[in-house]
Formats: C-alpha cells, structure tokens, sequence
C-alpha cells in the first residue's frame, strides 16, 4: 500500500540495497520501455538510484502513428528509436534486452531466462497485447496491431493480396483478394480504416493492369452500437459519416464469430476477405501470474490511488498493465498520456520515498483529449467541453503527432513524408517483406478453414 503521511518516518525510505548495485545505491527495476516505463526512467535520471530498464525490444515505438507503417505511410524507423540512444546520457541507466517471465517477490527477484535481476523497487510497465475473446486461433489470420512487426505483417498481407488480385482468373477470388475486413471500431480501426481505402483508392489506382484498385472494398466491422465509443456521440456519428462517403461499408451492432485464411463470419453472414486486420480487444502481459494476483477479465492488475496492488508497498503497476480508477470510480483508458502520467508519478514518488519525503498525493489523470483522424482532411477532437471536426481537427491532429514523437529527425522525416503524399498520394513505403517463398498461398490466400467457438462480443480497442 502507498504511505501518504505527512511526516517522514523511516519506513519512507529505501533502506534496502540489492547486490550489485553501484555505490550501494537503491535498485530500481522497470520492465517495458513504453510511454510509461520510458518516461519513469528518464524521471530518475538525477535520482540517487541505479536504474535498470528491460525490454523484449530494443526500440521505443510511437505507437498512435503505427497505423500509418502498416498502411506504408511511414516506414518503421520513422516512429520507432533506440532505447539505449534515448537513455544514453543517464550515467544511472542501464538497459537489457530480454524477455522477463516472472517476478519472485520474496527474493525480490525478476526472472529472466538467463539471470535474475534483484530490485528495491519494481515498475511494471508491461503494455498489451492482442485479445481474440478466446478464439487466439484466429491470430493467425487476422493480425492486430501493437508492435513494428505486427505493422510490417499487414503491410505484407495487404500489398501481396493486390498482387495475388493481379495475378488471380478466377472472378470470385479477385473479388475476395480485394476485400478488406478490419474488426472493430475505436481509433486504431477507424484510422486503419481511413487509410486503407485512400491506399487502394489513391496511392495504388494506376500501378496494376488486370485489376483497379478503386474496386477494392473495405469492411470495419464493430460490435457495439456505433464507432470510437470513448468519444462524444456527435463526434462518432460524424466519423460514421465521413467513413461511408470514402466508400467504408461500416458494420455496427455484429461480432465476429468466425475467422479464417479465407475471411469472417458476422452472424449468420461469411463474407469473403483476403486480408482480415484485428482491431477488436486487449489482453494484459502476464503481469497478474508473475505477482500471484487475480487479473480482470483482460488480464489486468489492480492497484489503488497510489499505482501499487494492494499489499505490495515496493511494486507498481502502470499503463495498459494495471487497472486504476478514477474518483468517480471509472477505470482510466489504456491510451499513452495515462500510460505517461502514471510513469511520471511512479518516478516522482519513489524520489519521495529516497530521502524521507511524504509520498505524492493519490494519482489523478489529467485529460489532455482525444484524437482521431478519419482519412484524409478529416479527424475528430474531444477536449473537455471542446469538439472539433473536420480539416481543421485534421491539422491539430497532425501537429500534435509530430511534436510529441520522440526526435528532431523524426519529426522531419514525418513531416515531410505527410506533405509529399498530400500533394502527391503516393506511399513511400510499399515494401512486401518477410516473404520466405515467393508467391506460395500461406495465411492470406491459403483456403484452409479454422473454425473456433465465437466469442461472448467484441468491442473497439
């Protein structure tokens, strides 16, 4: 449990050093090296604690613009930086790259395959990943989105399928190569969506010559009663709109309850679909397993006002990971700023903690808005009592992407890449990669069914 008195006491303070710490200094232990985990690490920069940050990758990615690398808007090095280049003036920081699988809380342990880490603290900052609502079989034809190589794998499917389109006699397959299933409804499918058509429809309508592109048809498939169900409903109704005039065929109030190689089923309905893209649900890392707690039903760990589960006074739970509430008892969205704010505070209270200070006061998330882009001079805004919408929503929305990715270079690179497909559609990052034979069917295309049970509902991630 967090201390918050107001005075001082021992108890405050990090006494304990683990072994093989430099100059006897406090251990702190963060895993995952996302918006959270990162931005708690550069917090302690100047504390007096060594700080060692472990990641199964070894690059910060910029997670909002993701789409845009699965769609070839941008290429993976444009959003993504290395870890250790970002922590590389913090003498107090040491970075591993590895995978963690598990936590021994009595030895104050973290495990990972090759070594144990000993911590005086320990952040968990683990994120999330794809949820299928127990149909995980269904991975393996409709890839979700949360890492560069998830990104780079539908960019693969989507390209190589206008290939197999061009290449395909057969007047039913065509027509199936050139569908495009996207499941659900929030801002990744929405923004996936948008993209998608101004791909096929602008970027890629002169390159073929059997097939036209414009032809392509694009499916965004939700299972509540209407899209990004975070924002005002006005804002929702107007993205509905916009995504219908560019030619989307929305799909609201179904579920997905079948998904194989050769497309969905919503219902009773199969619809035929080359590639088919997961934007549906989350489920937890394993975080709850490695502290022997009960997770919700996505996998998340629950934790008071101070970030901490209960019980444990030298362990925090941030971002996508944890599940908080607000004083209204809401749970926070799993979306970056809360993910940031948490790993600002988490730093801030264990620098409290150093030296004998009272800890913060509870965690409170400050709203800094929500955006989404709806294709092309489109995008909705909701902050506090303000709504926008439209080019103007569009611009903010393109401005705020850019300033808060993570380098100069980036910015640029960004930039410009946006202006040059505005003024041209063109998309300089078409690659098909990752292809280990050459055109052989494998998961898009091949036409082995893999039925599973149906879910009990999907909702927008």
């Amino acid at each position: 449990m967090g201390l918050h008195s107001d005075q001082a006491s021992d108890s405050t303070r990090l006494r304990l050093v683990s072994r093989g710490s430099a100059g006897g200094r406090p251990h702190v232990v963060i895993v995952g090296a996302g918006f959270g985990g990162l931005t708690a690490a550069k917090r302690l920069a100047k504390a007096a604690v060594e700080v060692t940050l472990i990641d199964r990758e070894n690059h910060h990615l910029f997670q909002p613009l993701l789409y845009q690398v699965a769609t070839a808007g941008l290429s993976p090095a444009d959003i993504a930086w290395p870890i250790r280049g970002l922590v590389r003036d913090q003498r107090n920081t040491s970075v591993l790259l590895g995978a963690v699988t598990g936590v021994d809380r009595v030895r104050k342990r973290v495990i990972m395959a090759d070594r144990n880490i000993s911590y005086d603290v320990l952040v968990l900052a683990t994120g999330a990943t794809h949820g299928y609502f127990g149909n995980d079989s269904w991975a393996a034809h409709a890839p979700g989105l949360k890492a560069i190589d998830d990104a780079t794998e539908i960019r693969r499917r989507l390209l190589l399928a206008f290939e197999r389109a061009e290449m395909e006699a057969d007047a039913r397959e065509r027509e199936r190569f050139l569908t495009i299933v996207i499941v659900g409804g929030g801002p990744t499918g929405v923004e996936m969506a948008g993209a998608v058509v101004e791909l096929a429809r602008k970027a890629l309508a002169a390159d073929f010559r059997a097939i036209d592109p414009r032809q392509t048809r694009v499916l965004l498939v939700e299972a509540g009663p209407r899209l990004l169900p975070s924002f005002p409903e006005p804002l929702s109704r107007y993205a509905e709109q916009v995504l219908r005039r560019l030619g989307v065929d929305v799909r609201l109030k179904q579920a997905v309850t079948r998904c194989s190689a050769t497309g969905v089923t919503l219902g009773d309905q199969n619809v035929s679909a080359g590639t088919v893209i997961w934007a549906a649900g989350i489920a937890a890392s394993p975080v709850a397993a490695w502290l022997a707690v009960e997770g919700d039903r996505v996998g998340r760990v629950l934790v008071g006002t101070d970030l901490r589960p209960p019980g444990m006074d030298d362990v925090f739970v941030i971002g996508d990971t944890a599940l908080a509430h607000d004083n209204a008892g809401e749970p926070f969205p799993g979306i970056a700023p809360v993910a940031k704010q948490q790993g600002a505070y988490v730093a801030e209270a264990i620098k409290a903690r150093l030296i004998g200070k009272a800890e913060p006061p509870p965690f409170r998330y400050r709203d800094r808005g929500q955006l989404a882009t709806v294709g092309r001079k489109a995008a909705v805004i909701a902050f506090g009592r303000l709504r926008l919408k439209g080019r103007l929503a569009w611009w903010i929305w393109g401005i705020a992407h850019i300033y808060f990715l993570m380098s100069l270079r980036n910015r640029l690179i960004v930039m410009t890449q946006w202006l040059w497909s505005y003024v041209s559609f063109e998309r300089g990052a078409r690659l098909i990669t990752g292809m280990r034979t050459t055109l052989e069917p494998d998961g898009i295309g091949s036409r082995d069914d893999d039925d599973a049970r149906p879910p009990d509902g999907q909702r927008a991630a």
